[in-house]
């Protein structure tokens, strides 16, 4: 890069976020690795939620600005108590009693994967590991979405590092992973989807997101 280049050339990152159980690939936000680029892709989700929905579990992986926007987006600002002496703090974000927010972390040597530990960040650990299920061993885990971002990388050449495809523009980088959107969602086969019926009952499924 050259101090003439345009600002968005460079390192230019993808946030996702997809509904884990009807593997719907939600939202996306490209830019850069910081909290407010976090609070952007959180803030068009919120924007996709009905008002008469709960706030989704939320997954990730240990990064600290998806922990910091998830306050920014749902959380409250609250005057700590004062003592009287010194000076009067400042007020604080809260998180919501129903946000609920988990975290795989990873702990890697020699770019191999040595231990995985799980933190819940927000809300009750054995109604998180509820709602995970049998289906995921009532275990946490981010493995759709890490799917999804090899998919990703998989399907889009604009992905691939030092060759020729690489996006040269910002704006056609965004509308080239919109097109892919529309595909994984409308068009691509997801074999790993099945459909019940439950004669008589509405079956109403708790909604995890999953985002990186």
């Amino acid at each position: 890069m050259t101090d003439n280049d345009p600002d968005e050339y460079g390192d230019f990152y993808t946030l996702t976020a997809m509904e884990s159980n009807t593997k719907l690939f939600i939202s996306h936000h490209e830019g850069g690795r910081s909290t407010d680029d976090a609070t952007e892709l959180f803030n068009n989700l919120e924007g996709k939620r009905l008002n008469t929905s709960p706030i989704p579990l939320f997954t990730s992986v240990d990064w600290d600005p998806f922990e910091l926007a998830l306050l920014n987006i749902y959380g409250s600002l609250e005057q700590p108590p004062y003592c009287g002496i010194g000076r009067k703090p400042h007020p604080i974000l809260v998180p919501p009693e129903d946000l609920r927010y988990a975290q795989v972390i990873k702990k890697i040597a020699k770019g191999q994967v040595v231990e995985e530990l799980r933190r819940v960040v927000f809300g009750d650990a054995d109604e998180i590991l509820r709602l995970f299920g049998a289906d995921s061993g009532g275990c946490i885990n981010t493995a759709h979405i890490e799917r999804i971002n090899l998919t990703i990388r998989n399907s889009l050449a604009r992905f691939i590092r030092k060759g020729m495809n690489f996006s040269k523009s910002a704006l056609m980088h965004s509308r080239a992973i919109d097109f892919f959107q529309a595909w994984y969602n409308f068009v691509k086969p997801h074999k790993s989807l099945r459909l019940m019926i439950n004669s008589g009952n509405k079956r109403w499924l708790q909604r995890t997101l999953a985002v990186a």
